[in-house]
C-alpha cells in the first residue's frame, strides 16, 4: 500500500508527547465486521458527509517513521476513521440496543450514557436502549437486577451528575450468562464503558457471539481517570482530574507557605500510571516533588527524598509534595499481596506512609515541620465532567453509535491524533500506557519542580 492511498487528515513532524508506542510495534488495526452494511442510513435525509471504511489515521505521524516502514516495505501502520456511515447492518426499526459501566467512578460517565441515546433515538431512531444495572452483575439472573428503559427524557439531565446513573461494580462475571442474557434481551448492540479489564470481558463477550454465529456488535468506550488505556491520547474525565487535583495542590500549597518549614502533601489517583500527577504539576508550576509509579526514588541516603526534602526546606522553608496512589509501592507492600475483584492488587497507602516518615525523620532531627495532607481521590472521580470533558464525551459516544450501526465490533472508539478512530480491543489490551521518563512531557516536570532522580545510584 503506498502513501497516497492514505487520507491524511493532518501533517505534523512530532507525535503525541505522551505516546510510548515503540518504533518498531506491531499493533493489529483491522476491526471486526459483523457483515456486509447494506442499509441505507436514515442519516441521510440531512446529512451529506460520510466516512468511507479506507479513511484513515495513521499511528505516528513522523514523516522519518513513516518513511522508514515504506522503505523497509511495511505498511504504514493506521486506524480507521470513526463517523457516520453512508450504509449501516443494524435495521433501525429492529435493533435493541444496550449499555453498560464498569469499574471504578469517573467524571463523564453519564454524559457518555446520555450522548448515546440521544444518538441512537434521534439520529437513528433507535426505539428501545436499556441500562444494564451495576455493572455485568446486571446480566446475570442470580443477582435480580432490573434493566433501565434509557429515554431522552430519563438521561437529559444526567450529565449534570457525577457518578453512573446505571451504577457500577467490579469482578468477573460468566460469559456464557451474559451472553445468554443478551440473548434473551435480544440486544443487537452492548456498549461497554469500562477500563482494562473491562475491555477484557468485552473481547470474551466478542468471541462468544462469534463462536455462537450470533451477530452482535459490541463496542467499547475508554474510561479510566488514570489516564492509563492503551492506544487513546486521553481518556474521559483526565481533564476533570487534573482540575480537581490542581484545586487541592493550591491549597496544599497554601498551608504549606502559612507554617515555617510548612510540607504540603497531595496524594492523587494513578495506581500504574502518573499521568495525574504529572499533569498537574505541569498546569500548576507550584510543585517542588513528582512522585509517580514510572520513577523510582529513594528514601534514604544523600540523594534521597529526605535529605533532598530537608536541603529544600532549609532553602525555602516550604516544600509541596504530589504522589500518584501508586507511587513507591516497594515500600508500603509485602510480599503477599491482595487483589480485589477486578483481580488488581491492593495497594498500600503511600500518601499516609510518606506523612508519617516525614514527620517521624524531621522530629528526629529535632527540626520544626508540619505536614498537611490531602487526600481528594474520591471526590475527583464522583463530580461532574468540566466543559472539556463532557464535549469529549459526547463526541465518544456519537461515534460509538455510529460504529455499531456499521456493524464494527470487538473495538474500542479512541481519540489519536486529534482524530477520533476505531481500534481493536485486542490491541488496546495489548499493555497499559505508562508516562514516558524519556518524553517532552515528563522532562516538563523535572523543569518546573527542579527535582533530581532521588535515587542514590
Amino acid at each position: 500500500m503506498d502513501r497516497g492511498e492514505y487520507r491524511l487528515r493532518r501533517k505534523i513532524e512530532n507525535f503525541d508527547p505522551i505516546d510510548d508506542v515503540g518504533l518498531d510495534e506491531e499493533i493489529e488495526t483491522r476491526v471486526p465486521t459483523l457483515g456486509a452494511a447494506k442499509i441505507i442510513s436514515p442519516l441521510s435525509r440531512n446529512f451529506s458527509h460520510f466516512i468511507s471504511d479506507d479513511e484513515r489515521v495513521l499511528l505516528r505521524l513522523s514523516a522519518s517513521v513513516l518513511a522508514q516502514r515504506l522503505a523497509s516495505g511495511k505498511q504504514p501502520l493506521s486506524f480507521e476513521f470513526a463517523g457516520p456511515r453512508e450504509r449501516i447492518y443494524f435495521d433501525p426499526a429492529k435493533a435493541r440496543a444496550a449499555i453498560v459501566t464498569c469499574g471504578g467512578l469517573c467524571p463523564g460517565i453519564n454524559d457518555v450514557i446520555r450522548a448515546i441515546v440521544m444518538a441512537l433515538h434521534y439520529g437513528y431512531r433507535i426505539r428501545s436502549t436499556i441500562g444494564i444495572r451495576f455493572g455485568l452483575q446486571g446480566f446475570i439472573p442470580g443477582y435480580g437486577l432490573p434493566v433501565m428503559d434509557l429515554t431522552p427524557r430519563v438521561v437529559e439531565s444526567i450529565h449534570e451528575l457525577g457518578g453512573t446513573i446505571l451504577g457500577s461494580s467490579r469482578g468477573p462475571q460468566d460469559i456464557d450468562e451474559i451472553v445468554d442474557a443478551m440473548e434473551r434481551l435480544d440486544i443487537s448492540m452492548l456498549f461497554l464503558i469500562g477500563g482494562d479489564g473491562t475491555f477484557k470481558a468485552g473481547q470474551k463477550i466478542a468471541d462468544e457471539v462469534r463462536n455462537r454465529g450470533l451477530r452482535k456488535s459490541i463496542v467499547a468506550i475508554p474510561k479510566t481517570i488514570d489516564n492509563d488505556i492503551y492506544l487513546v491520547s486521553k481518556t474521559f474525565g483526565f481533564d476533570t482530574a487534573v482540575e480537581m487535583a490542581c484545586q487541592a495542590i493550591r491549597c496544599a500549597h497554601t498551608e504549606a507557605v502559612g507554617c515555617p518549614n510548612g510540607i504540603g502533601l497531595v496524594k492523587v489517583m494513578g495506581r500504574h500510571s502518573g499521568f495525574i500527577a504529572a499533569a498537574a504539576t505541569n498546569a500548576l508550576r507550584e510543585v517542588n516533588y513528582c512522585l509517580i509509579p514510572e520513577s523510582d526514588f529513594d528514601l534514604e541516603g544523600e540523594n534521597g527524598l529526605l535529605r533532598d526534602l530537608e536541603r529544600r526546606l532549609a532553602a525555602r522553608g516550604h516544600a509541596v509534595i504530589v504522589v500518584a496512589e501508586g507511587a513507591g509501592q516497594r515500600y508500603v507492600t509485602g510480599k503477599r499481596r491482595e487483589h480485589d475483584p477486578s483481580g488488581n492488587i491492593k495497594l498500600g497507602d503511600i500518601g499516609l506512609f510518606l506523612r508519617d516518615t516525614f514527620k517521624g525523620y524531621f522530629a528526629g532531627k529535632n527540626i520544626t515541620s508540619f505536614v498537611r495532607y490531602i487526600d481528594p481521590s474520591y471526590i475527583i472521580r464522583s463530580v461532574p465532567a468540566n466543559i472539556d470533558d463532557s464535549l469529549y464525551c459526547a463526541n465518544l459516544g456519537q461515534n460509538a453509535v455510529h460504529a455499531a450501526m456499521a456493524g464494527k465490533t470487538a473495538m474500542m472508539i479512541s481519540h489519536w491524533n486529534d482524530r477520533y478512530v476505531h481500534v481493536p480491543i485486542v490491541a488496546a489490551t495489548k499493555r497499559s500506557k505508562k508516562v514516558n521518563l524519556n518524553s517532552r512531557f515528563w522532562h516538563s516536570v523535572l523543569e518546573c519542580t527542579g527535582q533530581s532522580s532521588l535515587q542514590n545510584s
